[in-house]
């Protein structure tokens, strides 16, 4: 994809979900009109081959979308993000019974998503608790689901489940979902979080009868779909989407700090050294998360030996800085801060859904360790 073509598509975009980003943050709504604007600019497919109507961008420049998205609205970068992930799983293993939905991924007619998490494994969300069961040639996927980005909105909802007589935790398989028939597929409760307030992230029980038409890849496949497509582009966006957020933040604690004056001294925040050295050090936490994740989306276009590390360091990392940066740009704006209209808030509060994003940063730097000695992750 042309590099003047995507920053054109984003800045049409952009203006509008800056604009309804305070208000999808207020009430929890799900970033509709935001969504629609991006649909419109073909946004929606930025991944996607062309040969299915998709704009055909490369890693790096889905990074880059990601963050710019985020930097807006975390909301709509989260929507965004689940779309693009069950697009290019869906792309890398195309459900034979379903041979227009890519081209409706492309130009936004349906909405995307995954439902993989489920309580009984939690944050473990590469081995599904619960398990097909298949009676007279009849397979029925049930599942109780957890944090389904998109849960209302859905068209496609890409699902994991254990596999018939599932041994181990990773024998699973993904299928597609149909998310606008609505029969068999109940969302059981509404998302009132502390952050990414509009993501509409909600549990879901799933009972459906599934065929081969609609499963990814081969029987037994889903691991090898989880850790070898979902993973690396979830967490590459996942990542993006901490960049963004704490870019967001910093550029408004400088605003801030850089605009208010203390009247009896005559002289701005910004002037005392203390306040100039904190954020010299969040933006010099920044750029160097951000040139990790630019080398990383970079290594999953031409994968080596240590392209798996560098995804999960990269999820953790980035979503760990956005932590760090986004307190410090509330402690150097002080007590204006608190109030929404200094812009450092919202992000701040969207920063704290990363870290605990399955796979959690936790989980991330122990898989990084066992990856670091020569030992087997799972």
């Amino acid at each position: 994809m042309d590099e003047q073509d995507l920053q054109a598509r984003l800045s049409a975009v952009l203006p509008s979900v800056r604009d309804n980003a305070a208000s999808v943050d207020a009430g929890a709504d799900f970033p509709k009109t935001s969504i629609e604007v991006m649909r419109s600019t073909g946004l929606l497919g930025l991944t996607l081959s062309p040969d299915v109507g998709g704009l055909g961008a490369s890693p790096e420049q889905y990074a880059a979308a990601m963050a710019a998205v985020a930097e807006a609205c975390g909301s709509t970068a989260m929507v965004y993000l689940m779309h693009l992930s069950a697009a290019n799983v869906l792309a890398a293993a195309p459900p034979t019974g379903h041979p227009d939905v890519l081209g409706d991924l492309a130009s936004g007619a349906q909405l995307g998503t995954l439902a993989f998490s489920e309580q009984g494994s939690r944050s473990h969300f590469w081995a599904p608790v619960s398990r097909l069961t298949e009676v007279d040639g009849t397979r029925r996927l049930v599942a109780k689901k957890s944090w389904v980005t998109s849960a209302n909105w859905a068209d496609v909802v890409v699902a994991s489940v254990g596999s018939v007589g599932a041994v181990a935790p990773t024998d699973c398989e993904l299928y597609l979902v149909d998310g606008r028939a609505r029969d068999g597929f109940a969302v059981t409760a509404r998302f009132d979080g502390l952050g990414l307030r509009g993501n509409d992230s909600a549990p879901i029980d799933l009972s459906v009868t599934v065929g081969d038409g609609d499963r990814l890849g081969d029987a037994s496949g889903g691991f090898d779909l989880l850790m070898q497509v979902v993973l690396p582009w979830f967490a590459v966006g996942n990542a993006a989407v901490s960049v963004g957020l704490a870019r967001a933040a910093l550029n408004a604690a400088v605003a801030h700090v850089s605009e208010s004056r203390f009247a009896h001294l005559d002289s701005s925040v910004a002037d005392l050294p203390t306040v100039r050295a904190y954020i010299a050090k969040a933006w010099t936490d920044l750029a160097a998360h951000e040139a990790l994740l630019q080398s990383t989306a970079r290594r999953m276009a031409a994968p080596d030996d240590g392209t798996v590390l560098a995804v999960l360091a990269t999820k953790a990392g980035c979503n760990e800085m956005a932590l760090s940066v986004t307190e410090t740009a509330l402690r150097v704006a002080g007590g204006a801060a608190f109030s929404r209209h200094v812009g450092i808030d919202r992000p701040y509060r969207d920063a704290r859904a990363g870290f605990v994003m399955a796979p959690t940063s936790d989980a991330l730097y122990e898989f990084a360790g066992r990856a670091l000695c020569g030992m087997d992750l799972f």
